[in-house]
């Protein structure tokens, strides 16, 4: 999942945003480096992202591409589905998608530690309003050329935004079966972690 899931999944007080989206940025074993809270959320968006790794739905999702190398098809498959819960965000949050991200810019730029590359990029998403964009479909065509650069072999998701509209269909319904498991899960540890048997 990317940025706007683990956000919406990870909990909604400060230091949970924040874990949310430091699960992206931090590597390694934790070892107190973080609050408590935050350590956390970095776990669980860990744990998020071996369920989603290992779910079927996203295993079908992923075999739908042909043209984008199987390789990076994860990542366009992240951002595809960031979209498809921006773009359906009342069925699956409470608020509004604006209140929501607004929430995030503040905590954002409150912390002033925040880990490498995410503290470069924490004023332009908020400048830009990364998370709400993701409603728009051809923003993604700008999202997939963003992380191109950072890619060895960037020609590999140059049909990518042509699969998505081909796929465009079938990938959301693969994301209506999905998500709102991974929404239990999330609920689950979450329970589990607040209240160990």
């Amino acid at each position: 999942m990317n940025y706007l899931a683990h956000l919406h999944l990870g909990g909604q007080r400060p230091e949970q945003l924040l874990g949310s989206l430091y699960g992206d940025f931090v590597k390694g074993r934790l070892q107190g480096q973080f609050t408590p809270s935050i350590e956390a959320a970095i776990e669980l968006h860990r744990h998020i992202d071996v369920f989603t790794d290992r779910h079927p739905v996203v295993g079908q999702a992923l075999s739908r591409f042909s043209l984008t190398r199987r390789r990076y098809a994860g990542i366009v498959l992240d951002v595809f589905f960031d979209h498809c819960l921006a773009r359906d965000w009342a069925l699956y949050a409470e608020g509004e998608l604006d209140s929501f991200t607004a929430q995030v810019y503040r905590v954002l730029r409150s912390e002033r530690n925040l880990p490498g590359r995410l503290a470069e990029i924490a004023p332009y998403m908020a400048a830009d309003d990364w998370l709400g964009s993701y409603r728009d479909f051809e923003v993604l065509g700008q999202v997939l050329r963003g992380i191109s650069r950072r890619l060895s072999r960037p020609e590999e998701l140059a049909h990518a935004m042509r699969e998505l509209q081909r796929l465009y269909e079938p990938l959301s319904e693969d994301f209506r079966l999905f998500y709102p498991e991974l929404q239990a899960f999330s609920r689950a540890h979450s329970l589990n972690e607040r209240d160990p048997l």
